[in-house]
């Protein structure tokens, strides 16, 4: 039987296969791990980080209410707070028990446009009838804009010492379309919430360091050409470096923030003011609705407080430390680079009126050495994974970098095991036999590797 090792290093027989095997560590696995501000918060910052997390759980209500604060959900909407996708700041799951999409796995439209970055033009135009993305839950009154089904198509691959493993390719069938069918030329593409750990830090990377990785026309010859993803920060009126989302599409935390209050949930934020969320000019019922956008709040439902608190909360989630950090790595992708050395400069900041605040501590930040495993880069991931949610100068080959740090504790967190864009990964193992691209060579040597190789690396990356 294979052994693996518990913090002891003891070795503990198994019968399970590889793609099964889970970290034993009781000291950790605790359902907060990645709910625990930074350290060197200050004490007035941690009032705001609880603040921030209050609001990041809160239930929004239909408007009008005698709440005013908390009201103006939709009129469209997907959830009803941050925490219902983020459970816990852990990653979502892509189905429910009757295989629709969960709240937590979104469809993002898009019609893929040539049109250059720049304030005023996107990379993608939305769908005419449905907007950017599909939303499946409405207010009273309303109809959701569709049902989706998810069923999967499996496949079984075959190691070199004979264990098999099944991946699994997912199919969306949309049901009920509210409006009529979608564009012709609209293409659809799922987005799963990811877990939430040290989003400040990654934010904190200097540019230059994310530069020096960048190797877009693999100068060195060692088939990895990561490029950074360069997009138009709409709070700063420049073009800054894409950090966020699995496509790199987001600069900072805050405007990643505002995209999930107005999309998600369908409320409106400083950069996104229409009180009627993604309800396109066609979807008068939903347009004519009634808002929470209110004088005293800046005429928003979400305004620069509540923005500001929230992007508070998500930048400082403490990032859990690595477990039995002297177990050997058996394989290391290029990709995945280790750590980086943070400064406070790098830091973008937010507009809130006529301020700028930065939402992260400078001292939580200047001259850490992090360890994340990622390079924030975008790179080809081949075409098994290819999606269909192109954007201006992005292969739909293309993907940004995962994060790996903390990605051991997911199950002890909330309970499930899904990765990659769309949940379709059930294990690590899985999700490495579906890198290709720039990853294939990786993805191939782990095939030939022995079960206890095998056993090393998942622990290996379990650990982080």
């Amino acid at each position: 039987p294979a052994t693996h090792t518990r913090r002891d290093h003891s070795p503990v027989a198994s019968k399970e296969p590889l793609s099964e095997i889970r970290p034993h560590h009781p000291d950790v696995l605790d359902k907060q791990a990645y709910s625990y501000p930074s350290s060197t918060l200050s004490a007035a910052r941690r009032m705001d980080f609880t603040l921030g997390q209050a609001l990041f759980k809160r239930l929004w209500v239909t408007a009008p209410s005698t709440t005013q604060a908390a009201d103006g959900l939709g009129p469209l909407y997907n959830a009803r707070s941050c925490s219902s996708c983020h459970q816990r700041n852990g990653r979502g799951k892509p189905q429910d028990t009757n295989g629709n999409t969960h709240r937590a796995l979104i469809l993002r439209l898009s019609i893929p446009t040539s049109a250059p970055i720049s304030a005023s033009t996107p990379s993608a135009l939305p769908d005419p009838l449905y907007g950017a993305q599909l939303q499946t839950a409405a207010i009273p009154g309303l109809s959701a804009e569709a049902q989706v089904h998810i069923t999967y198509h499996q496949h079984v691959i075959t190691m070199a010492d004979n264990e098999t493993v099944t991946l699994r390719t997912p199919h969306y069938e949309i049901q009920h379309l509210s409006q009529g069918p979608l564009h012709p030329n609209t293409h659809v593409s799922p987005r799963l919430a990811p877990a939430l750990l040290g989003l400040g830090l990654l934010e904190a990377i200097p540019r230059s360091a994310l530069d020096a990785l960048a190797d877009p026309n693999d100068r060195d010859g060692d088939g990895i050409s990561g490029r950074l993803n360069v997009v138009w920060s709409r709070v700063l009126q420049q073009e800054m470096p894409g950090r966020f989302g699995w496509k790199a599409s987001a600069p900072s935390v805050n405007e990643q923030t505002q995209n999930a209050f107005f999309n998600d949930i369908g409320i409106s934020v400083p950069l996104l003011p229409d009180g009627a969320g993604d309800c396109t000019a066609y979807q008068h019922t939903c347009q004519n609705a009634p808002t929470g956008n209110s004088p005293q709040y800046d005429d928003l439902e979400a305004h620069s407080m509540i923005v500001n608190l929230t992007t508070l909360y998500v930048s400082n989630l403490a990032v859990p430390k690595q477990r039995n950090p002297q177990d050997p790595s058996v394989l290391r992708a290029a990709c995945h680079h280790p750590s980086f050395s943070t400064t406070a400069s790098a830091l973008t900041t937010s507009t809130t009126s006529t301020t700028k605040t930065s939402h992260t501590s400078a001292t939580h930040v200047s001259s850490n050495r992090i360890w994340p495993y990622t390079d924030l880069l975008l790179h080809d991931m081949g075409e098994g994974l290819a999606d269909q949610h192109p954007k201006a100068h992005i292969s739909d080959r293309e993907w940004r970098t995962a994060p790996l740090w903390g990605i051991g504790l997911n199950a002890a967190v909330n309970g499930n095991q899904y990765y990659l864009h769309d949940g379709r990964a059930r294990s690590l193992l899985e999700a490495i036999l579906w890198h290709g691209g720039e990853a294939q060579t990786a993805r191939d040597t782990v095939i030939t590797l022995t079960r206890s190789q095998r056993i090393d690396l998942i622990q290996f990356i379990h650990s982080l």
